[in-house]
């Protein structure tokens, strides 16, 4: 069997993957930044004093980390207009991936903040910071620093995740793609671009996230840590 490639077939849709692409980045852009917020006030939820805090947070992360995204973006998407709230499909999608994101962050941000040890608090309280700054500049921002390499990670997996956002028609590079290799009936050539625009995509984040961690993290680049 003889299969002739035609990449040019594709070339009149070269408007339409950059398209899908920067539609990729800006989802992930949010969700990143959303659910970088909403990890950081889960993970110090965890390790509250009300019993009550800890449970509903636990609840929320133990939920979304055992059950498929795809079953996440389905229930907001389909399941919440059952009932009357639809939600436009980029609005779901950023929503179910901030969730998503949300949950995971914070337990590697949490992760991180029990890596503290107990005399540096100690330190600081006899020093008389307080619980704000002792949070802040104690437990939090080293903590961050020492997960940093994992939140990347888990950033780049979520920015791939998105592909899973075409099933509710968002015109992500996935769903963009899907439209043209129907269009073009040329499925092989459609997916070989889409998973080098997606390596494209991995890398650019990665260099992304070095610079970002050379600035935000000089001590680990003073110490040959890497980031």
């Amino acid at each position: 069997m003889q299969y002739q490639f035609d990449f040019g077939a594709l070339l009149p849709y070269w408007r339409d993957f950059l398209s899908g692409a920067l539609m990729t980045v800006e989802i992930t852009l949010f969700s990143v930044i959303i659910g970088m917020g909403i990890g950081v006030a889960c993970a110090i939820g965890r390790r509250s004093d009300s019993a009550i805090l800890r449970s509903i947070v636990s609840v929320y992360i133990e939920t979304v980390r055992n059950t498929p995204f795809i079953v996440q973006i389905f229930f907001i998407f389909f399941g919440l207009s059952s009932i009357g709230f639809r939600l436009p499909i980029l609005a779901a999608s950023v929503f179910a991936m901030v969730i998503n994101v949300g949950a995971y962050t914070a337990e590697i941000v949490r992760a991180g903040m029990d890596s503290i040890h107990p005399s540096q608090i100690e330190a600081a309280e006899a020093l008389g910071l307080s619980k704000f700054q002792i949070y802040r500049d104690i437990i939090l921002l080293p903590a961050i620093e020492r997960v940093y390499p994992s939140l990347s990670s888990q950033f780049i997996l979520m920015m791939l995740s998105t592909s899973i956002c075409s099933q509710i028609s968002a015109e992500e590079l996935t769903g963009i793609a899907n439209n043209i290799q129907s269009n073009t009936f040329r499925s092989l050539e459609t997916y070989f671009v889409v998973a080098l625009i997606y390596i494209a995509i991995t890398y650019l984040m990665r260099v992304a996230f070095f610079l970002l961690g050379l600035i935000a993290f000089p001590r680990r680049r003073r110490l040959g840590l890497g980031v």
